[in-house]
């Protein structure tokens, strides 16, 4: 049997569809959200009718991205913050506070460090902890009181399957990765009374304008070859990209994963559970 629609009918189904996943009537502040997967996931959520706050070390990077999304007619803000610094993330979180709750947290900004415990100084252990790992803490600490005020949150923390599997001479980033998916478990558990979610993400290796630049600074003249090698080591053949990662990020965030909490999503291409190397 055939079964043919009406047009009013299609129309409510479209309609349906469009606002699967909507974010309206949400606020999501997304740290590093100037660049990489940080923009993408600004984009994506505001394209979904999130009001956006931007914070980012670069104000610079951060307030392209909300003029793209203000150009759109969506809304968005950008604030200069070093996740790594208390004093300063709780002044902007109070800030945007006094005008806005904050439903929705992706702790993102991170900095990533290559070589095994040999070639990791103690500077770059300490760097590591107070970016990837202090500045996770220092923007749910400032965050969730209110979150659990209103009874209502959802909390994603960008790790890596890094924090899960071993990878080569990535000593200090897996500790630093390591700690946030801990974290993530511990939030998810300690407040799920409180109608708060937390999960991760741990993404392979993602095709971001860091890993340009490590190409270009690392093998000057062989970057087509680099990149190439990078991509198959992922099962898949390719590096994911930005706006896969905020595809996830979106569902994660959305009503439609209200079931979902304490749970680590790879996002790997194949890496963890395909790849024998």
């Amino acid at each position: 049997m055939i079964l043919y629609l009406g047009k009013e009918e299609c129309h409510c189904k479209l309609i349906k569809m469009k606002n699967k996943f909507s974010l309206q009537n949400k606020t999501a502040l997304i740290t590093g959200g100037g660049s990489g997967i940080g923009e993408a996931i600004a984009q994506t959520f505001a394209n979904q009718d999130a009001k956006v706050y931007i914070i980012d070390k670069n104000l610079d990077d951060a307030n392209k991205t909300a003029n793209r999304i203000n150009k759109k007619g969506l809304s968005a803000k950008a604030y200069k913050c070093d996740v790594s610094n208390n004093k300063n993330v709780s002044n902007v979180i109070n800030e945007i506070s006094k005008t806005s709750t904050i439903d929705i947290l992706i702790n993102n900004a991170g900095i990533a460090h290559v070589g095994n415990i040999e070639a990791c100084e103690e500077k770059d252990l300490d760097h590591l902890y107070e970016v990837n790992i202090k500045g996770v803490y220092n923007c749910t600490r400032a965050i969730i009181p209110f979150m659990v005020k209103n009874k209502n949150g959802c909390i994603i923390n960008l790790t890596s399957i890094a924090s899960s599997v071993g990878i080569k001479d990535r000593f200090a980033y897996s500790m630093s990765k390591g700690a946030v998916l801990t974290m993530t478990y511990s939030i998810a558990s300690d407040y799920i009374n409180d109608n708060i979610r937390c999960n991760c993400i741990s993404p392979a290796r993602v095709h971001t304008p860091f890993v340009d630049g490590f190409i270009r600074k690392n093998y000057p003249g062989q970057e087509k070859k680099m990149f190439e090698n990078l991509s198959k080591t992922q099962p898949i053949g390719r590096m994911g990209t930005p706006q896969e990662i905020a595809d996830l990020a979106l569902y994660l965030s959305s009503d439609e994963a209200s079931f979902i909490t304490g749970s680590n999503f790879p996002i790997d291409g194949g890496f963890v559970k395909l790849n024998t190397n």
